[in-house]
């Protein structure tokens, strides 16, 4: 069989030489996304992509101290949940009334209870044991006082503490559809929780469609975890699932979903399964024990948690065109 001859650029088409074709390659260098970094990195908000079964959304995150931030308002959302425990109505020595759990009047109506029978027994003890109980109350105030300048350090540090806020409006994440749907919303000065970051004005100011691009690591795809983990521990994807944990306990925090923290918090299954995925992703003697652990960990129990987990999600989330 006859050789061919390579095929010719067409005689219209100029062809490019090597500096022209640089020229081209650096053009296309400032064309990508990763050019305009430099407006989140001095904002310090980031453009996230989060994909659920209901569909794929853009939104904004970012970390500050724990100290800076007002948690968002979950009222009005917690009003519309069903599943709540039920509430009941207190009224106080001013006649307001003070709306509280069950659980808690429970835990109120004891202490007050232990109060008055304490009062009572005081009223039965002589001087002398008064002035001990004198001496032993000062005794008290001085460990208190130390304890309570451990407190304030321990919060102090607690409000140092970098933590996850997102674009949500009363106790809801808001998801946009598009890129420009997002900008838009930020230019048209709605409320949401992003606003009291000392930034949003000027981001509100400067961005761009185009700006609204999320890196790799900002990528989230929610909505493949539980398929992911029916297929099986070989089928399991470890970017997929660590990714996933970390976004959800980012939202979790940020949405004010106790439920979720839970699941998902220190010695719960869900979290040994993210450190076996973790340690299996390392070589050596580490990795060989890590892939041991994931073996032991059920699939369908893994499947079920993280079911629960992306429709808590989903729940709260107000999706945007």
């Amino acid at each position: 069989m006859a050789r061919q001859s390579p095929q010719r650029p067409d005689a219209d088409e100029p062809e490019l030489d090597d500096t022209t074709a640089s020229a081209a390659e650096d053009e296309a260098e400032v064309d990508r996304p990763a050019a305009d970094r430099a407006l989140w990195d001095e904002l310090r908000i980031d453009p996230v992509e989060i994909a659920l079964p209901a569909g794929t959304g853009f939104t904004l995150r970012a970390y500050r101290p724990a100290r800076e931030l007002t948690p968002t308002d979950v009222a009005e959302r917690d009003q519309d949940d069903p599943f709540l425990a039920r509430r009941q109505v207190v009224e106080t020595e001013d006649d307001e009334e003070v709306v509280i759990l069950d659980e808690e009047f429970a835990a109120l109506s004891a202490e007050e209870d232990e109060d008055d029978e304490e009062r009572a027994g005081r009223r039965k003890h002589g001087k002398a044991e008064a002035a001990a109980d004198e001496d032993a109350a000062d005794e008290d105030t001085a460990d208190e006082a130390e304890e309570a300048d451990e407190d304030e350090d321990e919060a102090d540090a607690a409000g140092d503490e970098e933590v996850p806020a997102f674009l949500t409006h009363r106790g809801k994440l808001l998801l946009f559809k598009t890129p420009e749907s997002l900008v838009s919303f930020i230019r048209s000065g709605a409320p949401n929780d992003l606003s009291q970051l000392d930034s949003w004005n000027e981001l509100s100011e400067r961005v761009e469609p185009a700006d609204i691009a999320p890196l790799d690591e900002d990528t989230y795809e929610l909505d493949l975890v539980v398929e992911n983990l029916r297929g099986g521990h070989d089928a399991w994807d470890p970017t997929l699932l660590i990714e996933a944990g970390e976004i959800a306990r980012d939202l979790a925090y940020a949405l004010r979903l106790p439920a979720v923290l839970d699941m998902l918090s220190a010695g719960s299954s869900l979290d040994d399964l993210d450190e076996a995925l973790r340690a299996s992703v390392n070589g050596g003697i580490g990795g060989f024990m890590g892939r041991r652990r994931l073996k032991k960990i059920g699939a369908q129990t893994a499947s079920l948690g993280w079911r629960t987990i992306v429709g808590k999600i989903s729940a709260v989330v107000d999706w945007r065109d």
